[in-house]
């Protein structure tokens, strides 16, 4: 593992109570530092015999430089998920030359390839280049994400599936023909909720349905002709999401510039067929799914969006993902993280 000189100064350290975050147990379990420190997917891949170091709350510490040197000694492996996209593009760099100096090992799991939360495709690409320069080893979840990654920042990444990350709800049925949207507030993600809607609604008409769009909190419904019971808008419940979902025959996702969807997870464990956009590797992180033209290269092609809708009602909804596999493709999942724990670790150890 190559230890670097930090080329920037961090801030003080004794700006920092030097508190042991997790006692060093006698055996060799990695003491692992996760950011975000607890989130669905984030608990479904940690290996059981991993020790998770804290704190909880977020913002997460651990993308402080100073933090970071301060409790180098208390983690064996700092693995970042997402939580970043805040930060400017400067303190990604000097977070990551802590890292180096202090020799903490960085892995870092690719998620979204362009964040929809970032206006500005340039920071992300930046803590994408400066994070990907220092991680040990980098994962993501799909082929083609892998790909993209080797073409534009020259790493090689570990596929590794999305697991399960809910169970459906039992003795819940899918309404047949009830398509369902989800809209958030507008931006880089979802620039025209009209059109979105308007398109969606045509399919569901078209194929003898109905749409429901459900709203983010703080999220008006769009300015859309009234089209009487074929047309509904519900607030989204966080709590009862995935039971919204799985009352749908077809889940619509509305993002332009996403890389993975955790609903289309959600979908493919409760039984319900997703339609899904252009961008990203949404058909590679479940193959059976219909696509419409949604991305930043083309923009949005609505016709597609309809014609999408109508043919995914015309498809029976499909079975829910088996259970047993889902637990043995979970399994799987850890077991690649203790491997890469566990390499992390011992390169540290020789250095």
């Amino acid at each position: 593992m190559e230890i670097r000189p930090c080329r920037c100064s961090a801030r003080p350290q004794e700006e920092y109570v030097r508190v042991s975050t997790a006692e060093h147990p006698g055996d060799l379990r990695p003491r692992v530092a996760t950011v975000p420190h607890h989130d669905p997917y984030v608990d479904a891949v940690l290996p059981a015999g991993v020790v998770r170091v804290g704190p909880v709350g977020g913002p997460s510490p651990w993308l402080d430089p100073g933090y970071l040197a301060v409790h180098a000694a208390d983690v064996d492996v700092v693995h970042l998920h997402t939580g970043y996209g805040h930060l400017p593009e400067d303190e990604v760099v000097s977070w990551t030359e802590t890292a180096r100096r202090t020799g903490v090992p960085i892995v870092t799991t690719v998620h979204q390839l362009r964040d929809p939360e970032n206006p500005s495709p340039q920071r992300h690409d930046a803590h994408l280049g400066a994070l990907l320069a220092t991680a040990e080893v980098v994962l993501t979840l799909t082929p083609g994400a892998a790909d993209e990654i080797a073409e534009r920042f020259g790493r090689t990444a570990i596929v590794v599936a999305h697991p399960s990350v809910v169970t459906p709800v039992p003795d819940l049925g899918a309404e047949r023909g009830l398509v369902g949207l989800r809209l958030g507030a507008r931006g880089p993600a979802v620039p025209d909720p009209s059109g979105l809607v308007r398109a969606a609604l045509s399919g569901a008409v078209n194929g003898g349905g109905r749409l429901r769009v459900y709203l983010d909190d703080g999220v008006v419904p769009p300015p859309v002709p009234s089209a009487g019971d074929t047309l509904e808008y519900v607030a989204r419940d966080d709590d009862g999401w995935v039971a919204q979902l799985q009352e749908l025959h077809v889940a619509v996702l509305a993002e332009r510039c996403g890389t993975h969807s955790r609903d289309l997870e959600i979908c493919r464990d409760v039984g319900t067929r997703v339609v899904a956009p252009s961008c990203g590797w949404f058909a590679d992180q479940w193959s059976d799914v219909v696509t419409y033209g949604n991305d930043e290269d083309d923009g949005f092609d609505p016709v597609s969006l309809d014609a999408a809708v109508t043919a995914a009602l015309a498809r029976p909804a499909p079975r829910p993902a088996d259970r047993a596999w889902r637990d043995q493709q979970r399994a799987a999942v850890q077991a690649v993280h203790e491997q890469v724990y566990a390499q992390v670790m011992g390169d540290r150890r020789r250095d």
